[in-house]
């Protein structure tokens, strides 16, 4: 399943940061997308939409944040 790629992606970029700054650059989803399989995630749009919903679902209940600026600047 790609969702633990998607949990190691976020840790190596928490970690790493040039991984941070390249994965910054991305001004889309898909372009996030490609840029991940690139360095060899196997991420899949549906691990993006669904780790948004958590996050956002999340913001819902501690108040709107980076969710929301992020889903706009994505979509």
């Amino acid at each position: 399943m790609s969702w633990s790629d998607l949990e190691r992606l976020v840790t190596d970029a928490e970690t790493s940061k040039d991984l941070k700054q390249t994965l910054s650059q991305c001004r889309s989803r898909q372009e996030l997308l490609q840029t991940a399989r690139q360095l060899g995630y196997r991420l899949t749009r549906a691990d993006l939409d669904n780790a948004w919903l958590e996050h956002h679902n999340a913001s819902a209940v501690n108040g709107a944040g980076a969710a929301d600026r992020w889903a706009a600047a994505s979509s």
